[in-house]
């Protein structure tokens, strides 16, 4: 599958970092960072090449495993793109997953080298024995510790032009840490051919132009963008903790540097459409809008659109760190299959999959499926679990045989490894995908299952309600449990007779949600750190159990 499909990278393109090199070819005074720093591509270029030299003679080099602990920013891009360039694999973590998730997945790593700011360096004294292989000690900036080079150190040793690694399309070039939101964090190995694949994929499907200002509200996706050679403008927001963002802040970024396109989780778009709907806010610049890491309500993407010219695209493609993109679609074309009545009652279309990755729904089993012959392929409209393969396709996780176990599947041959996306779905008739949530939130009743999605939106409709969360608690000897709805109140609202009279009648209108014992209120529903928009339903559960009468 990745060599058939080596057509969509530049011959020119030996490493991921060449993109860099090429862009500053093109266009050496063009900014590639506007904000908070105003960097040209050709400095970008010469300080990569500097940092990758110092690096080498620091004791990094092709294979190094690194983890970098640096915020989104100048600094960011420069590690990065000078790890690609000489072959090391950039390890990267969610600070947000909490300490004792990071020492949980760190105590599996075993680093060989570790640069970050000083503050993330006290990880070291915390859990010295989580480091005990780390060779090569790197500080940000001026300030170090007694055993550590500072980054100016790094580009004091450097010796001059530092020419790219020539990688292979299936050698490691990173890792990425997934949340932790669906289960525990997973180190997800990107291949070189991966990441150039994905450079080139994500260009074509979303149209992006070398003349793109770009908003970069997640790291990955900034890296992305200078690949794409446009100007990029870091977000004023803590990315670690995105729902603590200032909209205001944000918006003066898109306004201030005329952004043509961003990223944006449904949070962060829901967030600036609250605070821009007030103001009348009008966001004219953007030509196309991302957004992704968890269902986009049709709400989110009518109050957003409000702000925006008729001309911009709102895309909702569907994926995880393992596989993106999988699907894509837009908003206008979600308008056209969905009303505001009947939201999500087949669950939410994702779209079709993204050329040329390939898709199939397979029946529903939480066993490993060792061998593709094993798999039962489900016929059109009905519901299993979403599989995909393609050549940006994560092949394995890093020393996790048991999740490999999990969620690949060998396919015909060897080389063709199926990804289990653990959600669940339908391709219609159209062959477009539609979304019915995680497989594990499933709950399975003594007479039937019900999916998260189509029941929590027969809830959503209600106007005084945020949000809705299906969980299942109590089980019986037979492993049957008992469905309720957790419900997060818009703020300013609280639970009233009245209120809960009008959600039982919501509830009951529906076949689909007719048999929940029980509707429940709680103020904030635990959500996950990287894009604070999925709910933590297990934590739910655990916590209506002991609610239920």
């Amino acid at each position: 599958m990745q060599s058939a499909n080596n057509h969509l990278i530049s011959s020119d393109i030996r490493n991921v970092a060449d993109y860099l090199t090429i862009n500053a070819e093109k266009h050496p005074d063009k900014p590639a960072l506007l904000h908070p720093e105003r960097i040209s591509y050709r400095e970008l270029e010469e300080i990569v090449n500097r940092y990758s030299s110092g690096l080498i003679n620091s004791g990094i080099s092709h294979g190094t495993r690194t983890l970098v602990m640096v915020p989104a920013g100048a600094d960011f891009f420069i590690l990065v793109f000078s790890l690609l360039r000489i072959g090391a694999v950039p390890v990267m973590i969610d600070p947000g997953m909490g300490i004792k998730a990071m020492i949980s997945v760190l105590s599996g790593l075993e680093p060989e080298a570790f640069i970050g700011i000083p503050r993330s360096h006290l990880l070291r004294f915390i859990c010295p024995e989580i480091f005990k292989s780390t060779c090569v000690k790197i500080t940000t900036g001026n300030l170090g510790f007694r055993d550590t080079m500072t980054g100016n150190k790094v580009l004091n040793c450097s010796t001059g032009m530092q020419l790219s690694h020539s990688s292979d399309d299936g050698e490691i070039a990173a890792i990425f840490y997934t949340s932790g939101s669906t289960g525990p964090a997973k180190g997800v190995i990107y291949t070189s051919g991966m990441l150039k694949n994905q450079i080139e994929t994500t260009r074509k499907q979303f149209t992006i132009g070398s003349d793109e200002i770009d908003l970069c509200t997640f790291p990955l996706l900034g890296l992305f963008a200078i690949c794409h050679g446009n100007s990029s403008v870091i977000a004023d927001m803590d990315m670690v903790h995105p729902a603590r963002l200032n909209p205001a802040k944000v918006i003066r970024n898109i306004m201030k540097f005329g952004c043509t396109q961003m990223f944006g989780s449904p949070m962060i778009l829901n967030r600036l459409a609250e605070y821009g709907s007030k103001r009348k806010t009008k966001l004219l610049s953007l030509r196309k809008i991302i957004s992704a890491g968890a269902p986009v309500h049709l709400k989110i993407l009518e109050s957003f659109g409000r702000m925006i010219s008729d001309n911009a695209a709102i895309h909702t493609p569907y994926g995880a760190t393992e596989a993106l993109p999988v699907t894509d679609i837009t908003a206008s074309e979600l308008y056209g299959l969905i009303s505001e009545n009947d939201e999500n009652g087949s669950g939410i279309c994702v779209g079709k999959p993204v050329v040329p990755a390939e898709v199939r729904i397979i029946d529903i089993t939480d066993e490993p499926l060792p061998s593709w012959d094993r798999v039962k392929i489900m016929p059109v409209n009905e519901i299993g679990e979403i599989v995909v393969r393609g050549p940006w396709v994560s092949p394995c996780y890093f020393r996790n045989s048991k999740a490999d176990m999990v969620s690949k599947i060998p396919g015909e041959s060897n080389k063709e490894i199926w990804h289990r996306m653990g959600d669940l779905g339908k391709i219609d008739s159209l062959g477009r995908v539609w979304f019915y949530g995680r497989k594990s939130h499933r709950v399975i009743t003594s007479d039937t299952t019900l999916f998260t999605i189509p029941c929590e939106a027969v809830l959503n409709r209600h106007p005084r309600v945020a949000r809705s969360a299906l969980v299942g608690v109590n089980s019986d000897r037979s492993g049957a449990k008992t469905p309720v709805i957790v419900i997060e109140l818009k703020p300013g609202f609280r639970p009233t007779r009245r209120l809960l009279k009008e959600l039982n009648e919501l509830k009951n209108s529906s076949g689909l949600t007719k048999g929940l014992a029980e509707i429940l209120f709680r103020n904030k529903f635990p959500v996950d750190p990287r894009h604070n928009a999925k709910i933590f339903r297990e934590k739910l559960a655990i916590w209506a159990e002991k609610r239920v009468k």
